[in-house]
C-alpha cells in the first residue's frame, strides 16, 4: 500500500483540482436546494485525502532515493517544454505543510463564512490554491513553476475581490493582481531567455548548465534580475509591496492562505533558483539589499497600522524579507526552515485575528480591548502565535533565526544587527496589538463578545498545539544546532530583543486616539510609517504620472495625426470623386486616350527604375 502511494505521489496536487471542480455546480448555481455547504465539505474530503496520502508518503521517504518523473509536454526542434516533478524528502514536506495549513483554513472557513452565500466558489477556489501551491512543491520544472505562479496570481485576484460589491475589494483585487504582473513579466522574459540559453528548463538539467555556463556580466546580472522579480512580487518585497497590504480586504480565511504559504511559494522558487543566482554577484547584492529595506522598512510600517490584518500583514513581508537575506547569502536549508517555522505561526495569528474580526464585527484596534476574559481559545492562539513568530525559546523561530544568524556573527554582523532589529520590532508591534485587542477595559463592541464557534475553535487549537509541537519536529529532523556549538552572543543579542520589545510595548503609552497624535513631529512620524513612506504616492507621481502622460500623447497622436491623416485621405477622395463628375465628357475615344496615356507613363517609370533603359541611345 504504502509502495503505491509513493508510485501516485504525483496525484497530490490533483486532489485539490478535484475538490475544486467538484465545487463548481454548486459555485455557478447548478445545484441550489442542497444549498451551498455540500461543496465545501466535498472541498474538505479532498484536502484530507491529499494530507493523509502527503503524510504517509513523507513518513517512508527518508529511506527512499530521490525521483525525478519528466512529462514531454512540447518538444518542436530545439524547444523542450517538458513537465518535471521532484519525489524527495523536502517537496513533499512542503505538500504536507501545503495540505495540511490548507485543511485547518478549510475547517476554520466552514465556521468563519457559514452564514456568506458564496461559501461554494471560495472553496472552489480555496482548492485551486491549494492544488497550485502543491505542483509548485513538488515542479522540478521551471516552465511548470512559472505557470503555477500565474494560477496564484488569478487566485489572489479572485479571492481578494470575492466580495466584489465593495468599491475598495474590486480596487484592491486590481492592484494586486497588476502589482503581480509586473514581476511576473519579468519572470517569463527570464524563463524564454533560459530556455534560449540552456536549452531545459528542467532544474536539474539547469543546474548542470550552471556549472559550465560562461555568460558576461551583463546577460548574468539581467538574468538574474528577471528571475528575483517574480518572488518579489509574490512575496510582497520592495518596490513590489503594496499589493499584501490591500489585499487584506478579502475574507480571512484566505488571508491565512495567502501570508503563510501563497507568499512562501515565490520564496520557495527563489530557493530553487539559487544556483542560476550565483551566476552574478550584483543578483545577490539586489537580494540583500531588497530583504533589507523590506525586513526593516515593513517592520517599522506594521508599528502605527490599526487595522489588525494590516498590523499582522507587513511583518509577513518583513519576515519573507529575511528569507530573501538568506538567499542572498546562499543559506537555503535557513531560507527553508524560516519559511517552515513562519508559515505555522502566521497561520495562527491570522486565525486568532479572525475569530476577533468574527465577534467584534471590526477590525479597528482602538475599538477594543479586554477581550483575553472573553475569548480564551483565541488569546491563547495569539500568544502562541506571536511566540512562535519571534525569538522566545523554545518554539521554531528561536531555532531558525540562530541557525541563521550564527554562522554569519562574524562574517557579516550587519545582518545579525538586521535580524535583531526585525525581532525587537515584531516583539514590540505583536505585544502592542496584543495590549490593545486582548488588554485594558473592553469597548462597547467587545463587552459582548463570546468565544467562536467549534469549527473555527477546533482550527486554533489544533494549530496552537503543532506550533508547540514545531521544535520536537526541527530534532526529528535533526535541524536544531548542537548546544556546544551555539553562539551564546547571538543567543543574548535575540533573546534580549524579544524581552526588550515586549518590556517597551507592555509598558508605552497607548491611548484610543494614539494613532492621530497633537504632536506635530509625532504625528509626522505616524503618518510616514501608516502610509507607508508614501510609496503608493510616490508611484503616483512617478512611473503613473509617466504612463498617464505617455497615454495622453499617445491618445493625442492616434486623434490628431493617425486619424487625421486617415481622414484627410478619405476627404481628399471624396473631392477628387466629386471633382472629376465635372469633367466626363461621354466620348468613349477620350477615355481610351487617358488610360494608354496614363499606362504608357507608368510603363515608363518602372522601365527606368528598373534600369532597362540604360542601353537606349536617344
Amino acid at each position: 500500500m504504502n509502495q503505491f502511494l509513493f508510485s501516485t505521489t504525483r496525484w497530490i496536487p490533483l486532489y485539490g483540482l478535484l475538490g475544486a471542480i467538484l465545487t463548481l455546480p454548486w459555485a455557478i448555481g447548478l445545484i441550489r436546494r442542497t444549498g451551498p455547504r455540500p461543496a465545501a465539505y466535498l472541498n474538505v474530503l479532498t484536502t484530507v485525502i491529499a494530507f493523509v496520502h502527503s503524510l504517509i508518503v513523507f513518513n517512508d521517504i527518508w529511506s527512499q532515493e530521490p525521483e525525478n518523473i519528466v512529462f514531454t509536454w512540447l518538444k518542436v526542434a530545439d524547444l523542450d517544454l517538458s513537465i518535471a516533478l521532484e519525489i524527495s524528502s523536502v517537496s513533499i514536506g512542503t505538500t504536507v505543510l501545503v495540505t495540511g495549513l490548507s485543511l485547518l483554513a478549510q475547517i476554520y472557513a466552514l465556521g468563519y463564512m457559514e452564514k456568506d452565500w458564496a461559501i461554494a466558489r471560495f472553496f472552489a477556489l480555496i482548492g485551486f490554491f491549494e492544488a497550485a501551491l502543491c505542483g509548485l512543491a513538488i515542479s522540478d520544472s521551471l516552465f511548470l513553476s512559472y505557470a503555477l505562479l500565474e494560477v496564484l496570481t488569478l487566485s489572489t485576484y479572485l479571492l481578494v475581490g470575492f466580495w466584489y460589491a465593495q468599491p475598495l475589494v474590486v480596487t484592491a483585487a486590481r492592484d494586486a493582481f497588476w502589482t503581480k504582473r509586473v514581476g511576473d513579466l519579468l519572470l517569463l522574459m527570464a524563463v524564454v531567455t533560459l530556455s534560449t540559453m540552456a536549452g531545459s528548463l528542467n532544474f536539474s538539467d539547469l543546474y548542470v548548465w550552471v556549472q559550465t555556463a560562461n555568460l558576461n556580466p551583463v546577460t548574468s546580472t539581467l538574468l538574474g534580475l528577471a528571475l528575483i522579480a517574480g518572488p518579489a512580487g509574490k512575496c510582497a518585497q520592495f518596490p513590489l509591496h503594496l499589493w499584501l497590504d490591500e489585499a487584506m480586504e478579502g475574507p480571512n480565511p484566505a488571508s491565512v492562505m495567502r501570508n503563510s504559504l501563497v507568499v512562501a511559494g515565490g520564496a520557495y522558487l527563489l530557493y530553487k533558483l539559487q544556483p542560476i543566482l550565483a551566476l552574478s554577484p550584483i543578483t545577490l547584492n539586489a537580494l540583500l539589499v531588497m530583504g533589507a529595506v523590506t525586513a526593516v522598512g515593513a517592520s517599522l510600517v506594521a508599528l502605527a497600522q490599526i487595522d489588525i490584518k494590516r498590523a499582522l500583514s507587513h511583518s509577513t513581508s518583513a519576515y519573507m524579507g529575511l528569507v530573501f537575506l538568506a538567499v542572498g547569502m546562499q543559506q537555503g536549508g535557513v531560507a527553508l526552515m524560516l519559511l517552515f517555522t513562519h508559515a505555522i505561526a502566521k497561520a495562527l495569528l491570522f486565525m486568532s485575528a479572525g475569530s476577533i474580526i468574527f465577534t467584534t464585527n471590526t477590525q479597528d484596534l482602538t475599538e477594543m480591548g479586554g477581550l483575553w476574559s472573553r475569548m480564551p481559545a483565541t488569546t491563547t492562539a495569539y500568544i502562541v502565535g506571536a511566540a512562535g513568530m519571534v525569538t522566545l525559546l523554545p518554539l521554531g523561530s528561536f531555532w531558525a533565526m540562530l541557525s541563521w544568524a550564527d554562522g554569519l556573527a562574524f562574517i557579516s554582523p550587519w545582518l545579525v544587527v538586521i535580524l535583531v532589529l526585525v525581532n525587537g520590532l515584531t516583539v514590540l508591534n505583536l505585544t502592542r496589538v496584543f495590549r490593545l485587542i486582548f488588554w485594558g477595559p473592553p469597548q462597547p463592541k467587545t463587552r459582548r463578545s463570546p468565544e467562536v464557534n467549534w469549527q473555527m475553535a477546533f482550527a486554533m487549537v489544533s494549530l496552537t498545539i503543532i506550533t508547540l509541537l514545531v521544535p520536537l519536529m526541527l530534532q526529528q529532523w535533526y535541524l536544531l544546532p548542537d548546544w556546544q556549538s551555539v553562539n551564546w552572543i547571538v543567543v543574548s543579542l535575540l533573546v534580549s530583543s524579544s524581552l526588550l520589545g515586549i518590556t517597551v510595548g507592555a509598558s508605552m503609552y497607548l491611548h484610543k486616539a494614539w494613532s492621530r497624535s497633537t504632536v506635530l513631529a509625532w504625528r509626522f512620524v505616524q503618518d510616514l510609517l501608516g502610509y507607508d513612506f508614501y510609496i503608493d504616492r510616490v508611484y503616483r507621481l512617478t512611473v503613473v504620472g509617466v504612463v498617464a502622460l505617455l497615454s495622453k500623447i499617445s491618445a493625442w497622436s492616434d486623434r490628431f495625426v493617425v486619424d487625421g491623416f486617415v481622414n484627410f485621405v478619405g476627404f481628399a477622395t471624396m473631392f477628387s470623386g466629386q471633382s472629376l463628375k465635372y469633367s466626363i465628357s461621354g466620348q468613349s475615344q477620350g477615355y481610351m486616350l487617358t488610360i494608354l496615356v496614363g499606362v504608357s507613363v507608368l510603363g515608363f517609370a518602372v522601365s527606368w527604375s528598373l534600369g532597362l533603359l540604360n542601353h537606349w541611345h536617344f
